[in-house]
């Protein structure tokens, strides 16, 4: 087999679908987020970021650079290794604490990312509770299907967002047989939100283990950025909450919240903690700070609700197709990988405007889009010229507005 020939053949095919992927080489400037600066041709230009996971501004705070500065200079750069051959840096242990109490569960443990942390105890938890079956949301994310997968237990897929669905299906099912319940919170891509009461009942109906992705919420709902499980108060009654450090937090890594036992569990079996590197003790640090921050800014998330708001608000007044969102997320129809693609390339060379097109295998053939997503930094004014800069990409790639 020619290797080479093979590569370039399928990539080639990526490329003439529309869907091969081109990353922007940006620098982030500290403490004026949301500009960058773009490299391109030997050039740098300002650009304004509206893509950005890190939805509170976190990966700028001057208290979290202070945090991971002191860090560096007192732990050095590295964890050493994973915790099991190095042991476990002190940082490592104030952050599960501060995680754990975020949720309100007895323990939790960090992994290097988010992705990570769900493969990990995911395919843990189904692969070791013997003759475990599964019960999936249609459009749960990979990293969690990765982690089913891996774990190559029994599984089941219910209709998204869809309680009555998985009631059925587990019904169907022996009721002797542990059963595992995963679901999101918010699913990023088109922005709704898991009916958690409703899905929560149907896991207690069966005595079904849950397991909740929090990723896109924490930091930014309940009281005290406890995500939409703390908003809804339901939180007692999730045995599993997973969630991130790397969108609201700013920062990077990974974690689960649970029972003492069920954390135990996960580190004592889970093959992705016991040979995988430790975060850095100064990304340790600087998401420690970043989550003592965030727990005591209500202000903060009223702030990043309202922009928002504000922004959906600004661009359906321009007749721009901005999907149904129920949180923080601003998707913008676009249907075409190709023109998706093209309205991206616009906004990033007529209006210094960054946007990653979001096609597949990211979201289905048809319902590629543009994901914005608003923070507390940005201003009226930025979100009247992104407005201004969509609509002239709109006429000239001739793109359907709203309905």
């Amino acid at each position: 087999m020619n290797f080479e020939e093979f590569f370039a053949e399928r990539l080639q095919t990526l490329k003439s679908a529309g869907d091969y992927r081109i990353f922007a080489e940006l620098e982030r400037c500290a403490g004026d987020f949301p500009r960058a600066r773009r490299h391109a041709d030997g050039a740098v230009e300002d650009v304004t970021v509206w893509c950005s996971n890190d939805y509170m501004g976190m990966g700028q705070h001057p208290e979290v650079l202070a945090a991971m500065k002191a860090a560096i200079d007192q732990h050095g750069a590295g964890a050493g290794g994973t915790r099991n051959i190095s042991g476990t840096n002190h940082l490592h242990i104030l952050l599960e604490r501060a995680l754990a109490d975020l949720h309100g569960k007895q323990a939790a443990l960090i992994f290097t990312s988010g992705y990570v942390a769900n493969m990990t105890a995911l395919s843990t938890l189904a692969a070791k509770t013997p003759d475990c079956i599964v019960y999936s949301d249609a459009l749960n994310h990979n990293s969690m299907i990765e982690g089913l997968r891996h774990s190559r237990a029994e599984k089941r897929i219910f209709k998204h967002n869809d309680a009555a669905d998985l009631d059925r299906l587990m019904a169907a099912d022996d009721p002797a047989r542990p059963k595992l319940v995963m679901f999101e919170s918010v699913y990023s891509m088109d922005g709704d939100v898991a009916p958690l009461d409703e899905i929560l009942s149907v896991c207690e109906a069966h005595g079904a283990l849950s397991y909740l992705d929090e990723v896109h919420a924490v930091g930014m709902y309940g009281p005290r950025g406890g995500g939409v499980a703390e908003r809804e108060g339901v939180m007692d009654r999730v045995s599993v909450i997973q969630g991130t450090l790397a969108k609201a937090f700013g920062v990077i890594g990974g974690y689960v919240a649970a029972s003492a036992n069920t954390i135990d569990f996960i580190r004592s079996f889970g093959a992705g903690f016991i040979f995988t590197t430790a975060l850095p003790p100064a990304v340790a640090a600087g998401a420690l700070k970043s989550v003592e921050i965030v727990k005591q800014a209500p202000e903060l998330r009223a702030r990043h609700q309202e922009r928002a708001a504000r922004l959906k608000q600004k661009l359906r007044a321009a007749g721009l197709p901005v999907m149904p969102s129920e949180c923080h997320i601003v998707p913008v129809l676009v249907g075409d990988p190709i023109a998706c693609r093209r309205a991206s390339d616009l906004l990033l060379e007529r209006h210094a405007i960054y946007v990653q097109p979001i096609n597949y295998p990211t979201v289905a053939h048809g319902t590629e889009r543009l994901r914005l997503t608003p923070t507390p930094f940005h201003t009226d004014a930025q979100m009247d010229a992104l407005t201004a800069a969509l609509c002239d990409v709109w006429r000239d790639l001739d793109l359907q507005h709203a309905a």
